[in-house]
């Protein structure tokens, strides 16, 4: 356990239609190692001996009453639990969508929380805002504060834009320094009818945020790759981004995991730290956690599995429109790429960047890109970066949805020979990396 009083504020926020589902996880992995956090939520309750605060109740009464969006909030003020009836079933997450109750409600937490955590905390440093599916690779994040100064104001975030405006993406957890707090603080209490508007007519919290601390004149920290937007399991490994790649850097946030990626992130950091004490502390890598987590679930083939091959896609429905002679432009491999798991694999291996593929009836898709995936009976996540290449049963297209069948014949298989030669490349680009934190 690590002391972290006066340092690092960590704030966790959720709501009443995920909080049962995503909450338990926390307090059996992270959050024992860390002996003070907070939970802001939409209903003040106590799970598995954690108090949760109802942050909504910082938010004009008038207006609570008089907009729509706080419908469930008022619910659940009047009835508990028993007002939440269909609402659980559409909650914010990986089930939700924009106009569900729980989504309305999520994006009016991000101001007030800013506020309230300061007010119960004025002494941290830091203060790091995390979500129900958000992974906080703890001492990772420790560390990389550590690299910064707390006494200038600093706003860490996962690049997002919604129109013009730039902001952290609240999934991937971002983090202010003390100073950054004041400042949004103080501008909530100066603005806030004014700010509650904007918020009334936008989309999403985070957004709001972003766009406040902006107006209070602080620029984003672009914090890609430490703060992640995906799982380990959906994650494009070798992704570049603003000159970046995450293999030889550190990880401080992961999105989108289910429990079951928690406890092998949990599992994993457990072993890293038994062969890694204090103080001889080395944080792992990106790279350490592929081998450690992911590789071993790579093999030639995979039955009832999506590894979300996004590449080019080739099925039999296809192939009926083509003309002659785009017939005749396809390789021999590429024709057959759609009757079978080994007619899907031949035409990977017959691209010489293809590392991976996935096969169903009549369908082949391959990819430049390693990913591992899911079961073929694991939802497909909403706003998720990997969203897009969830397949769903019988469409044969991939789309943003739900997987609703585990009947749908779903096989895949990665090139292990590449998988290899992949490992060995990006460890090697990691000797011109002198610092695994971009500070």
């Amino acid at each position: 356990m690590y002391k972290v009083e006066g340092v690092v504020d960590p704030i966790l926020r959720t709501g009443a239609t995920e909080a049962h589902e995503k909450l338990p996880i926390h307090f059996q992995t992270v959050l024992t190692c860390i002996p003070d956090f907070v939970i802001y939520s939409d209903f003040e309750e106590d799970i598995a001996g954690h108090h949760l605060h109802d942050i909504l109740s910082e938010v004009d009464e008038d207006l609570r009453q008089s907009n729509p969006d706080f419908k469930l909030y008022n619910k659940l003020r009047a009835h508990g639990r028993d007002g939440l009836d269909y609402e659980t079933l559409f909650g914010s997450g990986s089930g939700g969508a924009t106009d569900n109750p729980g989504w309305k409600l999520d994006k009016w937490k991000f101001m007030p929380m800013v506020d309230r955590a300061l007010r119960h905390r004025p002494e941290a440093k830091w203060f790091v805002f995390v979500e129900g599916d958000t992974y906080l690779v703890w001492q990772n994040m420790m560390e990389w504060l550590s690299k910064l100064d707390p006494g200038r104001p600093h706003y860490l975030g996962k690049h997002m834009y919604i129109g013009s405006v730039l902001f952290g993406h609240g999934g991937s957890g971002f983090a202010l320094s003390n100073p950054a707090m004041q400042r949004v603080s103080q501008r909530w209490r100066q603005a806030r009818a004014e700010i509650e508007a904007y918020t009334a007519e936008s989309w999403a919290g985070d957004m709001v945020l972003g766009k406040i601390i902006k107006d209070v004149g602080i620029d984003m920290f672009w914090a890609f790759p430490h703060l992640q937007g995906d799982s380990p399991t959906t994650m494009d490994w070798n992704v570049s981004k603003l000159g970046r790649e995450p293999w030889c850097y550190a990880p401080a946030t992961f999105h989108h995991l289910n429990s079951r990626e928690y406890e092998a992130l949990w599992a994993f950091e457990q072993q890293w730290l038994l062969g890694h004490p204090y103080p001889s502390w080395t944080s792992p890598k990106f790279g350490d956690i592929f081998k450690a987590v992911i590789l071993p679930q790579l093999r030639e083939r995979r039955d009832s599995w999506d590894n979300m091959a996004a590449g080019t896609k080739y099925s039999t429905e296809a192939f009926v429109r083509l003309t002659e002679e785009d017939r005749r432009a396809l390789s021999p491999a590429e024709r057959q790429a759609p009757g079978s798991f080994e007619g899907c694999r031949a035409a990977c291996e017959s691209q010489e960047s293809c590392i991976q593929f996935s096969f169903s009836p009549g369908r082949c898709a391959t990819s430049t890109e390693l990913r591992l995936g899911h079961a073929a009976d694991v939802p497909c996540l909403e706003y998720s970066n990997a969203a897009a290449m969830c397949l769903k049963p019988g469409s044969g297209r991939r789309v943003e949805g739900s997987l609703s069948s585990s009947e749908e014949f779903i096989q895949a298989g990665w090139i292990m020979s590449r998988v290899s030669k992949y490992v060995e490349r990006l460890d090697d680009s990691c000797v011109h990396i002198e610092e695994e934190w971009i500070s």
